[in-house]
């Protein structure tokens, strides 16, 4: 390990859906945070840790920030406020595909506040192109003081790297936090949960995704070599109930068969799946609910 070892805390925060966890699997190579183009996807603060020779940075994936409408929301929104004050630096990003509207305005206000460094990245320039990309850049250097700006794809993994230097430039000389090898402190139970949501929100139709939880209700390891997993997928209501489990079952089999494959991956073992469709309702808005569920 070099003498001059760098290490700290680096959020990463927005609106909803400007491409978050994206930049954190592109910064760490690997997938650690389930994406998707719907909004509020992220509901824990995950960690992603990035180590190096001389550097270990733990990258905070945030849910979106935004003005609440349920209980969930309010406590999504504390995740993020909380973590503000707690880290080195700050990634604030835009999606370039929007204009910088008065949600980026609230949470860069939130940011700023905060008076972490923080550095503005405008994400998605592969689909916005060069015309929609200069007015961007205007637009948020105009947010406030930034102490950098980057124009990104985190997808393409455009200037990522040169992103990634930056931020590891800014972090206080400091030990590292945990083992070289650790790519997530999240529970394992955690993290399959989130795959077989992912899964969900990929497949089903827009009115159900804010409404999915997944709970992990045991894992079995067997003797043959396959892991058996059992699940439940909560939704709030009946009629979600059965988009989710689709006519004939064919939604929840294809849900179960696009997260086994992935659940494989990250086991390195075969997997039975079992999902079980339950209605908890109005659990967004319920502090008991919320609690069993982990929010």
């Amino acid at each position: 390990m070099s003498e001059r070892h760098r290490s700290g805390f680096v959020s990463i925060i927005g609106r909803p859906n400007v491409g978050k966890s994206t930049l954190l699997n592109a910064f760490l190579g690997r997938k650690v945070a389930i994406t998707s183009p719907k909004p509020q996807t992220t509901r824990n603060a995950i960690r992603g840790i990035l180590t190096g020779d001389d550097h270990q940075i733990v990258f905070i994936d945030t849910p979106g920030l935004h003005k609440p409408k349920t209980l969930l929301g309010e406590r999504l929104n504390d995740i993020v406020r909380r973590t503000l004050s707690e880290v080195d630096a700050i990634v604030f990003m835009l999606d370039a595909t929007q204009p910088v509207g008065s949600g980026d305005r609230f949470v860069a206000r939130a940011v700023l506040d905060s008076k972490t460094p923080a550095i503005c990245v405008v994400n998605k320039m592969d689909v916005a192109g060069p015309e929609r990309m200069a007015p961007q850049l205007v637009a948020a250097g105009s947010l406030g003081d930034w102490t950098d700006i980057f124009p990104i794809s985190a997808v393409r993994g455009t200037n990522v790297a040169e992103l990634q230097t930056t931020l590891i430039d800014a972090m206080p000389e400091g030990p590292q936090f945990y083992p070289p090898d650790s790519v997530t402190d999240q529970p394992r139970e955690l993290v399959l949960a989130e795959i077989i949501r992912e899964k969900a929100l990929q497949l089903t139709r827009q009115e159900v995704p804010h409404s999915i939880a997944v709970s992990i209700e045991e894992i079995v390891e067997r003797g043959d070599g396959l892991t058996e997993i059992h699940a439940n997928v909560f939704v709030e209501r009946d009629s979600q109930k059965g988009i989710v489990i689709g006519k004939g079952g064919q939604m929840l089999k294809a849900i179960g068969t696009k997260a086994r494959e992935e659940l494989e991956w990250i086991l390195g073992t075969n997997v039975f799946l079992k999902l079980q469709v339950k209605v908890a309702k109005d659990w967004p808005r319920d502090p008991r609910q919320l609690e069993r569920l982990g929010y």
